[in-house]
């Protein structure tokens, strides 16, 4: 269902779209201003007088030609179901209307973005390693534990495993749209962005319509970090875009962490760069939360995880269990290293693995 139009989003919505006129000249005139209607109020000396509006994009304000676009965009937001949070609304993230060029408006669908609720960015490989996606859902139960919200892309792997781990203890996820609010991207993730609305929020600073362009991402990654009380990088690869996160996240001022892998794992190639660098080698929520001294306390919170007793055990089924880890194992290395027939270990790792003990990744590995 639709939202009521706040009051004079109109013209927030041609301001937005004046050519020429960037990001941090929109912030500028709202500083200056306070709003875009006073800003539409002002005459074409004291527009141009603001830093980041030339001579000519000045007039361009004042002709406000992109009414009739503007008008089009609402219709269509409205149409979503979406709602749109003014860089001056009290929903609007703090944290990010302070960095250089925040959005003028974020598009939003969902739960509203509560004010003071602190929220940590955990991004990496769209591919990860079952070590990788066990890791980004610990964090994300582990944050939500603590009373702190995640922020990712909504991308395939370490993104949708944080928010998985999030919404799992009844955490806030908030995911950042690299298109416009009313796409989902990628499609397969469909389920997950139903569930970002129902649980939390999904925002996106792209007018509807708006398909995934590579550029687009970039643009998208600097809000992830500008929401975010710091960046945690878990399994990026030299040339991932979650290094390009963690650069705008230093620029910003946040804490960068990151989650070491295995040397053996090209990876986590980046994340032991970023160590190299100076980020913080993390390998739970705790580590991150201590750091940056926030969130509640340990002991703290409905959504705190109950201890699931852990099934007994044949001795068989231990000296198995006790090989295995949150690396992938291949029954091979199992048979060999267990001594034991290798019908024998097939039938317990079945057993093991209907019972929700270990789990068994493609090609006859296992992890627990």
């Amino acid at each position: 269902m639709a939202t009521s139009r706040p009051d004079n989003i109109l013209e927030w919505l041609t301001l937005q779209l004046v050519p020429g006129l960037g990001r941090v000249g929109c912030k500028n005139l709202i500083v200056r201003f306070g709003s875009a209607e006073s800003v539409f109020r002002a005459g074409p000396g004291e527009l141009a007088g603001v830093e980041g509006v030339r001579e000519d994009v000045a007039a361009k304000i004042l002709r406000k030609k992109s009414t009739a676009n503007a008008e089009r965009i609402l219709r269509a937001v409205e149409r979503t179901g979406a709602r749109i949070i003014r860089l001056t609304d009290p929903e609007y993230p703090s944290s990010l209307r302070e960095i250089h060029d925040p959005p003028l408006l974020l598009y939003a669908r969902g739960r509203e973005i509560p004010p003071t609720l602190p929220f940590i960015a955990v991004v990496g490989s769209r591919n990860p390693t079952s070590y990788g996606t066990r890791a980004a859902e610990v964090i994300g139960k582990g944050l939500a534990v603590r009373g702190v919200g995640i922020v990712s892309g909504m991308a395939t792997g370490i993104d949708s495993a944080a928010h998985w781990g999030s919404m799992e203890q009844n955490g806030f996820p908030l995911a950042v749209l690299g298109t416009g609010i009313d796409l989902i991207y990628p499609e397969s993730n469909k389920k997950l962005h139903e569930k970002l609305i129902e649980k939390g929020a999904v925002v996106s600073e792209f007018v509807p319509g708006t398909p995934p362009e590579p550029w687009n991402f970039p643009s998208r990654n600097r809000i992830i970090s500008g929401i975010s009380k710091a960046v945690v990088v878990v399994e990026a690869t030299m040339k991932s875009g979650s290094l390009i996160t963690a650069s705008l996240a230093l620029e910003q001022g946040r804490e960068v962490f990151a989650v070491p892998g295995s040397i053996d794992s090209f990876k986590s190639t980046g994340c032991h760069f970023l160590i190299k660098q100076g980020a913080r080698l993390v390998v739970n929520a705790d580590d991150i939360l201590e750091e940056m001294s926030i969130g509640k306390p340990r002991d703290v919170g409905k959504g705190k995880p109950q201890g699931i007793p852990f099934p007994p055990l044949a001795e068989s089924e231990r000296a198995i269990y006790d090989m295995l880890s949150n690396y992938p194992l291949h029954i091979d290395v199992i048979v060999r290293q267990g001594k034991l027939p290798a019908g024998e270990v097939s039938s317990i790792l079945m057993k093991m693995e209907l019972r929700g003990i270990i789990r068994q990744l493609p090609g006859k590995m296992f992890i627990r």
